[in-house]
């Protein structure tokens, strides 16, 4: 079979000899033990600064950011030409304060402990626009589901900062459903019920570890789980189910369904107010379909609110309205709940994101759903993931590759050495937080395969070779199918971060063997340089 990208398929027969590289891919990852298919290396002693290379704020909003380090610990922060109004704590490498004037700041950070040092340039943009890379972070409906507990989620926050996640990037920590009690406060906002005691100390203490604090709502009379939501028939804020006892301790209502509604009056105004001093980071706004009404309102209410606040919008946005969740929020589900079956997965991943390339980008982030690896559950029993390790490698290197934001939906403080690592490769991590914010385009399908291709702001390439068939396929590419003109293109292995090969020729074919429901993912480079060209170059 021929294809336009020079896409080469050979069925193999001798799998095990074939493809070594994660062995047994059809087993399924409720395996008791999954370490013997880590292949992201451990990271090294000395000080490496991981995460995103820009950061954006607006101006005079409260500035938060923990510089994401590996490296033993104790370690001492440096950060040359910060903007006037950021401080940096040099024991924590957590940048606190505000900026008033808008503008680019280059950064150079640095980090220092008793085997080495390591430095990286950082930009602080300060404008209109922030999410200038995918959020990244955690959410508590895919282990706990509506059980989730002030007390599950602080715990979660301290295993992201414990576990080394958070020397990654990974940054959010947001509460899902089922917090909501009753209407009350100074504002007549939505107050926790009796698992959320201290909702504002719980904030304070997300942000004295660096990371950042997210709540969830909707702008209907109840939520899916059966709490109240941002609107009420009501004008005082009370709800007849409520009133009439027909909820539980935790004021859930058994009829959910009956609620899904936008209620007479909306009370939005009132909980922003709330959120805002409890210092939300983060808005989960979640009811189908979305409405532009809605949207702007919220949108509005959280611009004035004094703070940044993301508003991710959930679930399945409806492709027409694009250009509106592109201009109100910064993030959008674009596909209902994502469940850790092979079909479910792969079919949002790879049949659901193509046609939102077009509104992706630094401040808008179309979002595939959450990531179902490690301990998932919904409720008060998980189990591990049922994607097998190869399904799993697929899963995140392609939420990678499309920029979808990246959210945990695990319980990280039970979190294995195999899930950790599928979280924890830099590299993997930089293709999704590059600062070009594209969204990669499928360059080659076929009935088993599909291979897509992102371009990087330092001109290189991110490559995923995808197998979607349940026996060993070989996949490869030519620099020029890449839309490469230049010969001497390395090819490195990103999960295993080692160098596989050299190209001289634009036509030289690379390939590969792809695991069944796996993929290989690669960074073919210098990619597109800016050096002149002199002589013939047509080849």
């Amino acid at each position: 079979m021929k294809y336009p990208v020079l896409l080469y398929l050979i069925l193999q027969s001798l799998v095990a000899v074939v493809v070594p590289q994660v062995s047994n891919a059809q087993e399924k990852s409720n395996a008791t033990d999954m370490s013997q298919y880590i292949l992201t290396p451990e990271a090294p002693d000395t000080p490496r600064i991981n995460g995103p290379e820009i950061y954006g704020e607006r101006p005079g909003r409260p500035f938060l950011f923990r510089i994401p380090v590996t490296g033993v610990r104790p370690m001492t922060f440096f950060a040359r030409n910060l903007p006037k109004g950021l401080n940096l704590d040099e024991a924590t490498g957590i940048i606190t304060g505000k900026v008033a004037k808008a503008g680019t700041y280059n950064v150079r950070l640095k980090a220092t402990n008793r085997l080495g040092s390591c430095e990286k340039n950082f930009r602080i943009v300060i404008g209109d626009r922030i999410a200038l890379t995918p959020p990244m972070g955690w959410n508590s409906w895919n282990c706990w589901g509506n059980t989730v507990s002030q007390k599950k989620v602080l715990s979660s926050a301290k295993a992201m900062v414990d576990r080394g996640l958070a020397d990654y990037g990974w940054s959010y920590i947001n509460i899902d459903d089922g917090w909501q009690g009753k209407r009350g406060g100074k504002y007549n906002a939505i107050m926790p019920n009796g698992k959320f005691p201290d909702i504002a100390g719980l904030s304070e203490e997300i942000h004295a570890m660096g990371l950042k604090f997210g709540i969830y709502s909707t702008p209907w009379a109840g939520t899916y789980a059966g709490h109240i939501g941002g609107s009420c028939d009501n004008q005082d804020g009370t709800y007849d189910w409520i009133k009439s006892g027909k909820h539980n301790e935790n004021y859930r209502y058994d009829h959910s369904r009956e609620h899904w509604y936008y209620g007479k009056y909306d009370l939005s105004s009132n909980d922003v107010k709330q959120w805002a001093e409890w210092g939300l980071d983060y808005l989960k706004y979640d009811w189908d379909p979305n409405d532009e009404y809605s949207t702007e309102t919220m949108s509005d209410l959280l611009s004035s609110s004094g703070r940044d606040i993301i508003l991710s919008l959930s679930n399945s946005a409806p492709f027409a309205g694009a250009p509106c969740w592109m201009k109100y929020a910064e993030c959008w589900r674009t596909t209902g709940d994502i469940r850790d079956e092979w079909k479910n997965m792969s079919g949002i991943g790879f049949h659901g994101q193509d046609r939102w390339a077009p509104y992706k980008g630094p401040g808008h982030w179309p979002d595939a759903d959450m990531l179902v690896v490690g301990q998932v559950g919904w409720g008060d029993e998980t189990h591990q993931s049922r994607l097998t390790a190869d399904e799993q490698y697929t899963h995140i290197s392609l939420w990678a590759l499309l920029a979808s934001p990246l959210l945990i939906g695990c319980d990280i403080a039970d979190m294995d050495d195999f899930t950790f690592s599928l979280l924890s490769n830099n590299e993997v991590i930089g293709v999704n937080q590059d600062p070009l914010g594209v969204q990669a385009s499928k360059i080659a399908e076929s009935d088993s395969c599909i291979v897509y291709a992102k371009p990087l702001e330092d001109g290189s390439i991110a490559v995923g070779l995808f197998n979607l068939s349940s026996t060993p396929r070989i996949i490869g590419f030519t620099p020029k199918s890449l839309g490469i003109s230049d010969g001497n293109q390395t090819i490195r292995d990103l999960w295993r971060q080692k160098n596989m090969a050299v190209i001289t020729g634009v036509k030289e074919k690379w390939e590969i063997s792809v695991a069944p429901h796996g993929v290989e993912l690669v960074r073919v480079l210098p990619g597109i340089t800016g050096e002149r060209k002199l002589g013939r170059y047509r080849k």
